[in-house]
């Protein structure tokens, strides 16, 4: 895999918008990168479930959970899918749980924070909008960049 450092990618592609947010590493994956998919949705992950169960191709999942710490939107059984199905990451405006399982899963996983609490499954949310998350538009089809330094977004890929 090509190692990812999002200061180098910004400095050679000063276009980029960056995360205004304080994101924590949880997976085993600490850089990774790829095309976006959007879902925004509040406690509840029923789209993030049908998501990871899709084929991947290496694309990163970007969840807008309105960045609410009370319902976890990923835990292991979804990262440990995510992997198997070959998304490269997720990058979740929210909390996660089974930190220590994701933590050994290998996938890229940056959010919030952690939280125990599941999410209810009321089939709620969008999918392929666009975002708009710390300070920054996030079409479907953009290009994401995530390591221990922040999150970088790209119109074009830049690897």
């Amino acid at each position: 895999m090509t190692t990812i450092s999002t200061p180098d990618l910004s400095d050679e592609a000063p276009e980029v918008g960056a995360l205004e947010l304080q994101l924590v590493n949880y997976g085993k994956v600490r850089q990774f990168g790829g095309a976006v998919v959007t879902i925004k949705c509040h406690e509840d992950n029923s789209l993030v479930k049908a998501c990871v169960e899709e084929p991947g191709m290496g694309r990163v999942i970007m969840v807008d959970g309105g960045g609410s710490m009370r319902r976890a939107l990923l835990g292991d059984l979804l990262a440990e899918k995510a992997a198997a199905n070959g998304w490269s990451g997720l990058i979740i405006n929210g909390v996660v749980r089974d930190v220590d399982e994701i933590g050994r899963t290998s996938i890229g996983v940056q959010a919030l924070g952690c939280c125990p609490i599941k999410t209810e499954k009321r089939g709620e949310g969008q999918r392929d909008i666009e975002l708009r998350i710390g300070g920054v538009n996030i079409a479907p089809g953009d290009y994401i960049y995530a390591d221990n330094n922040g999150v970088i977004v790209s119109k074009r890929p830049l690897l």
